[in-house]
């Protein structure tokens, strides 16, 4: 029993029940839909997407309404402009999200400043997340929005799949290949608004990356990606949590160093890619020679 004790321990406190439970929700969600921003080399549209919630965020606190609907619609909204900018004019992907990346960001900053000004409030929390203070109905919302992306995705899995590794060639198919891409923009907006209380705008992008990252490193299927994905964000989230819990550090930043560290393990030892394990039969056989 004295073995379990500092674990049990945070788990008589109301708040580390909560946070525990909306940080593995978000770490299963975020590596599965991760999975696929990393095959398709969209890791700049989830920043892009992330830092422009912002905005939105601060728009549905300053009229009261649900803040999750607020940062959605800001996402789904920036995600249509670098559309928009990316069919309408010569410039590339990347220098459209940088933009409206940019814009959105400072916009969101920029109301921040002000409703603080008028209320005396501190809203920081919107930037590095504070999932200390979740209540029930972030649990609620956050567990709805999270079962509505994992049943999304199981619906849509095959067609996700051949149209994240060769779009060219499900549109030859026939498949909707514009629906696909909106349909995959509107589950990483929804991942990034379930994700904010815990890690806040600037740190959700590495829970989107860093656990498919790792499992990219060990595994070669998708599907055994977002497996692994998720057993490295759930073990990142609850980790962290402790960390926090123990050392009095902040949660999000906590959870995204565990999860750093878990893909440090695997970028020094993965069986096929690992820089250690590729390192040292090449060093045992110039020593043997």
């Amino acid at each position: 029993m004295n073995v379990l004790q500092p674990f049990l321990m945070p788990l008589q406190y109301g708040f580390m029940q909560r946070s525990l439970l909306v940080a593995v929700i978000v770490g299963v969600i975020c590596a599965i839909v991760g999975s696929y921003l990393l095959v398709q080399r969209l890791a700049l549209l989830g920043d892009a997407m992330s830092h422009s919630v912002l905005p939105g965020l601060a728009i549905a606190f300053w009229f009261g309404i649900n803040l999750f609907i607020g940062a959605f619609i800001a996402g789904m909204i920036s995600t249509l402009l670098i559309n928009l900018i990316r069919a309408r004019s010569q410039l590339k992907e990347d220098a459209a999200m940088g933009i409206v990346l940019s814009a959105f960001f400072a916009l969101g900053i920029t109301l921040i400043t002000l409703i603080q000004k008028s209320n005396k409030i501190d809203l920081n929390h919107f930037l590095f997340g504070n999932i200390l203070s979740v209540t029930p109905t972030d649990v609620r919302d956050t567990l709805i929005i999270a079962l509505l992306v994992i049943a999304t995705v199981a619906f849509l899995y095959k067609e996700l799949l051949f149209y994240s590794f060769d779009p060219l060639g499900a549109q030859a198919v026939g498949l909707p290949v514009k629906g696909l891409d909106l349909s995959l923009m509107v589950l990483i907006g929804m991942t990034i608004v379930a994700s904010l209380k815990a890690v806040g705008v600037v740190l959700v992008l590495a829970l989107l990356i860093i656990p498919p990252a790792t499992a990219y490193l060990l595994v070669h299927r998708l599907h055994h990606m977002m497996a692994v994905g998720v057993g490295v964000g759930i073990v990142a989230s609850i980790s962290g949590m402790y960390v926090s819990y123990f050392y009095n550090l902040p949660s999000g930043p906590a959870i995204v160093l565990v999860a750093t560290g878990l893909f440090s393990l695997a970028f020094l030892f993965s069986p096929s890619q690992g820089l250690l394990t590729g390192w040292f039969p090449g060093f045992l056989q110039r020593t043997v020679k």
